[in-house]
């Protein structure tokens, strides 16, 4: 990420890639801004992000949109400022609208993004218990590192999650799959649930432990609050059981 100045405020675009072109010498940027809502000055937004990046950098940017709004949207891919007997600009960029791609184009592929994007591409309702078993099955083959396939899942399940209905559905589709691959895809499953369950445990503890330390201290630093959300389920069980017998803020420091 890079930061800039637009309109006097500091913003950080999306994604900002160092790169070269094959068989060319130099290196170009590659700038990629991510949209999830509709913005009537979003063209403009991105010429100004180029006009700050190109000012700071004096070399190639190659500018890229990705819209990924529920609904389809024909959206420009340019910017323009004109007169009648003159164009001064006419700015261009890539543009990727998710909703207008149909997800089962990207089932074979091998990139983890695709992967994730599935759940924000153009399917129909009918179709979302296949799109989660054949994100699923990609998942499988790609054979990725745990972490990255957290990540991946944990995108996934943001955009496109199972109703009850869905998950009988699902389960049902499951028990037709190769038995190997079935338990692999529901590793994948039952690892994202478990993590997620202990994710909701230290942040539901977190919150008590805030509060009980507000109530018993009036305001605490933001800094302790962050340290306290950042604690280890063990941690937060043991300040918990020692809040009673901390008698200042320095205390509780200290424990931490």
């Amino acid at each position: 990420m890079l930061c800039i100045v637009t309109r006097g405020d500091k913003h950080l675009v999306d994604i900002l890639v160092q790169t070269r072109l094959k068989e060319e010498p130099g290196i170009i940027l590659v700038h990629v801004e991510s949209q999830a809502s509709i913005q009537r000055d979003f063209a403009e937004r991105m010429f100004v992000y180029f006009s700050r990046l190109y000012q700071a950098h004096r070399c190639r940017i190659l500018p890229i949109a990705v819209f990924s709004y529920p609904q389809k949207h024909d959206e420009p891919d340019y910017f323009k400022l004109e007169f009648p007997f003159m164009q001064v600009l006419d700015f261009r960029f890539l543009i990727l609208e998710l909703r207008k791609h149909n997800w089962r184009n990207y089932i074979r592929s091998n990139n983890p993004a695709a992967a994730a994007l599935l759940s924000k591409m153009g399917y129909q309702e009918k179709e979302r218990v296949q799109v989660k078993l054949e994100f699923l099955r990609m998942l499988v083959r790609m054979e990725l590192d745990p972490a990255r396939t957290t990540l991946l899942t944990g995108f996934f399940e943001t955009y496109l999650k199972l109703n009850e209905e869905e998950e009988k559905q699902f389960e049902a589709e499951i028990g037709k799959i190769d038995t190997k691959e079935a338990e692999r895809m529901m590793d994948i499953t039952t690892s994202w649930e478990r993590k997620g369950r202990v994710e909701g445990r230290v942040e539901g503890q977190a919150n008590i432990l805030v509060r009980q330390l507000k109530k018993k201290f009036g305001n605490i630093p933001v800094e302790l609050e962050d340290k306290v959300r950042n604690l280890s389920v063990e941690k937060q069980q043991e300040l918990a059981e020692a809040i009673f017998d901390l008698k200042s803020i320095d205390d509780v420091e200290t424990f931490l």
